[in-house]
């Protein structure tokens, strides 16, 4: 399959507005607002008559009526009910007839004078699997939700649990008065946003790796497996401090959106790099590769915007070989075309190191710098290495060589590798 398909079935104005949502909702702050953002883009996309959000609190093991605005709030007990079915299974439960459904209880429709005969409930979960409520999408018609709008509702409401993290973890900061703190937050939602395990791909082993510097940067990364593709993202946004951390999650929240709506790889870095082009400020962009490896090709397509070198080292003849970013980074102007991507061909024992400049640019008490000859010698010393152990040697060789001296910036690391079979 080509990269820039689209095999969802999508409309392309769809996937532009539910990329202008998520945009949205990353720099929106005020809960309120948020939540008002959410259901409304829901309901314009889903073609729904009315909407409900609900929000779930563990220590009572209860959903709480969010929207529509009620005094006092409802309250439903996890379990109970359509919502609380929803929330207790962690699962969309799309309903043609809630008259005809036992399980529907009716809260919201005996508060609002509402007749709810179609209905869709999608539970909102955060990447950790942690519950954090329940969107409703209601028709008094019979019009029933196809599999497209479960689709949509289900990006919407992954964008929606990740939006209300960040707004949890940014109240923090504003009742903070000390720039730790702040560091701190900045340093959760980076945790938050990286894989908590390597994808298995056939043929392949993969690792990431990230270190953080004593100040929050905007570095992170992303490896997951995408229509039998492995999705690769290595970001560095600009600067230090909750922004840059901000802005690069942002972005891979963005780009996951977009390939969940079938956009191609050239076509999801126009459309993101566009909209945040609109929104960072002037002296703010991210550098990012971003790429799929095709097991059965063992192909590479890339794009890598301002983030470079890209160190391939073939194997079979023992040699580094480097390549440089192949268009501007994320944010800093609009685009009206992209290029072809790039490609790289893997062989047997090949390696393809994406790592940030945080290792590179690691200075001695001399200021001199780590460099990427060190970098590519470890390669050829280590290839026989498991890539987690590869990392360490890297990470190992850098901090030796810099002798005490304090890491000045966030390093990342991606390994992939082509096994020999």
């Amino acid at each position: 399959m080509s990269v820039e398909e689209n095999t969802t079935g999508i409309r392309m104005d769809d996937v532009l507005r539910v990329l202008d949502m998520t945009r949205l909702l990353a720099a929106n702050f005020d809960l309120d607002r948020l939540l008002e953002q959410v259901l409304q883009t829901g309901m314009q996309l889903l073609d729904a008559e009315m909407g409900a959000l609900w929000l779930y609190e563990p220590d009572t093991r209860e959903l709480v009526s969010a929207l529509p605005v009620l005094e006092p709030p409802l309250r439903v007990p996890e379990g109970l009910g359509l919502c609380g079915l929803c929330a207790a299974e962690r699962r969309i439960i799309n309903v043609l007839d809630a008259a005809l459904d036992p399980r529907f209880r009716g809260s919201i429709d005996n508060a609002v004078g509402f007749t709810t005969r179609s209905m869709l409930n999608v539970p909102l979960i955060a990447r950790d699997g942690a519950l954090i409520g329940v969107l409703q999408f209601l028709d008094e018609q019979l019009a029933g939700y196809d599999d497209k709008s479960e689709t949509l509702a289900t990006i919407l409401a992954a964008q929606c649990a990740l939006a209300l993290q960040h707004v949890r973890l940014a109240d923090r900061v504003e009742r903070s008065e000390r720039l730790e703190r702040e560091v701190e937050v900045a340093r959760e939602i980076q945790r938050s946003t990286l894989p908590t395990q390597m994808p298995e791909l056939a043929g392949y082993e993969a690792h990431g790796h990230f270190l953080p510097a004593s100040y929050a940067g905007g570095d992170l990364f992303d490896l997951v497996v995408l229509d039998d593709r492995l999705f690769v993202l290595l970001g560095d946004a600009t600067g230090h401090g909750f922004g840059p951390a901000l802005s690069a999650t942002q972005m891979q929240a963005m780009m996951r959106v977009a390939f969940r709506c079938g956009a191609g790889l050239g076509e999801a870095y126009r459309h993101v790099n566009n909209q945040l082009a609109e929104d960072l400020p002037a002296d703010r962009f991210i550098t990012a590769f971003m790429g799929f490896l095709d097991p059965g090709s063992h192909e590479l397509h890339y794009l890598s915007a301002g983030q470079g070198p890209i160190l391939h080292y073939h194997a079979g003849e023992q040699r580094a070989e480097w390549h440089q970013p192949t268009t501007f980074p994320v944010g800093i102007l609009d685009i009206d075309e992209v290029g072809p991507t790039d490609l790289l061909a893997l062989s047997p024992g090949d390696i393809v190191a994406l790592i940030s400049d945080g290792l590179y640019e690691y200075a001695n008490s001399e200021g001199q710098l780590f460099g990427e000859a060190r970098v590519a010698d470890i390669l050829a010393r280590c290839q026989n290495l498991p890539m987690s152990e590869l990392c360490e040697v890297l990470l190992e060789e850098a901090q030796a060589f810099g002798n005490g001296a304090a890491q000045a910036d966030d390093i990342t690391l991606v390994l992939l590798k082509r096994l020999v079979q």
